[in-house]
């Protein structure tokens, strides 16, 4: 399956925060959108990096309360791991595994187009995973193939 095939069924977008929210704010649209990681841009939408909920606890083991209002420019991720919507689904695997990531931005070109997680890798191998073994099922007992 390509990565750009996961994107239309979970839909395309991205959640974005401005670089001089703090800390604080994300971690709020974090627990509001039920998220974990958002694009870090300028005012006028450029891309500059990404914020997960790691980098934030990254941020509080190093500076302490302090990072609490610390601005998402300042902790951010610029070592982005990036993937496009051709790609198949074990190319973005191994892109978190090697970078040891839970997310990994869908790119159309230069454009953002969207988030694959951890999450939608194991509900897409599960889902196929449950289709092979009813496949197997059905093969076993005579089923659809007569």
């Amino acid at each position: 399956m390509f990565v750009g095939e996961i994107m239309k069924n979970k839909g395309v977008g991205v959640i974005a925060v401005n670089r001089d929210q703090t800390m604080v704010e994300v971690l709020r649209l974090f627990r509001e959108n039920n998220i974990g990681f958002v694009v870090v841009s300028q005012s006028d939408g450029e891309f500059l990096g990404t914020l997960s909920e790691r980098d934030c606890c990254n941020a509080v083991a190093e500076y302490g309360a302090a990072a609490a209002m610390m601005r998402a420019a300042d902790i951010m991720n610029r070592n982005v791991a990036t993937c496009s919507t051709g790609d198949l689904l074990p190319i973005a695997m191994g892109i978190m595994t090697r970078q040891r990531t839970r997310h990994v931005l869908v790119m159309d070109g230069d454009d953002v187009v969207g988030v694959v997680s951890i999450g939608d890798v194991v509900k897409h191998r599960l889902e196929e995973a449950q289709r092979t073994e009813q496949d197997l099922q059905d093969y076993i007992c005579g089923n659809r193939y007569h």
